[in-house]
């Protein structure tokens, strides 16, 4: 499996990407810069996290609009593979690859602290290794995590079992309606989340409960522990 990471100005949760991304699967990923007009061929592309340029206007607006995203584009409607987290999130709901919006947290404040989430959907390809219902641990770390989306998207949503994710045990951290934490697209190979799975994949960490979703992604066999 082939992975690319995108590149733009503030994403300062890359690194922390590739590594997992590396740890895991065992290949360094390709690296694709804000300017790029073309994606080599791979099998998951992922925008990670940060604060892109131009989060003062609204979170993933500048970014959704740089030329590596018309390159995204094309590679999600040919079904390629595309994970968001945190302001990835945020910027492919800017870019129109994912329905709703993020707004800002309920308590007007950033969080920084562990989640525990909800497999609502184990049958997705980003989701496989895990049970369905299982709960795992996820760390969170965002301002403007508060999904929303209207009563319409969320029937759909719930419909076609695309919410992918949903905050546990009372943990929601933002105010998302319906607890919502990650969701998919329609054809399933877009995901779209806030918790950050690559802080959580190894003892280091202080555990792998991330791990699932880059091994169900990568196509590496096993379920994650329940």
């Amino acid at each position: 499996m082939k992975t690319a990471v995108l590149l733009l100005p503030g994403l300062n949760r890359d690194r922390d990407m590739i590594a997992a991304i590396t740890k895991i699967s065992g290949t360094p990923p390709v690296t694709v810069w804000q300017t790029d007009t073309d994606i080599p061929d791979v099998d998951l592309i992922v925008v990670p996290g940060g604060f892109s340029y131009g989060d003062y206007l609204r979170c993933g607006a500048i970014a959704a609009r740089m030329p590596v995203m018309s390159a995204l584009r094309r590679k999600a409607e040919a079904g390629v593979k595309v994970l968001g987290v945190c302001n990835g999130f945020q910027i492919l709901l800017e870019a129109g690859l994912l329905p709703g919006a993020l707004m800002r947290n309920a308590s007007l404040k950033f969080v920084c602290r562990e989640v525990k989430l909800e497999v609502t959907n184990a049958e997705t390809a980003f989701t496989s290794a895990y049970a369905q219902g299982q709960v795992i641990r996820c760390p969170v770390a965002h301002h403007d995590g508060n999904y929303f989306a209207d009563a319409e998207t969320l029937k759909r949503l719930n419909g076609n079992g695309q919410i992918v994710f949903r905050y546990a045990e009372g943990t929601n951290p933002n105010g998302s309606i319906e607890d919502i934490a990650g969701i998919v697209n329609e054809a399933g190979n877009v995901l779209g989340m806030m918790p950050h799975p690559e802080n959580l994949i190894e003892a280091a960490h202080g555990g792998s409960d991330g791990r699932g979703l880059f091994e169900s992604a990568l196509g590496i066999t096993g379920k994650a522990a329940a």
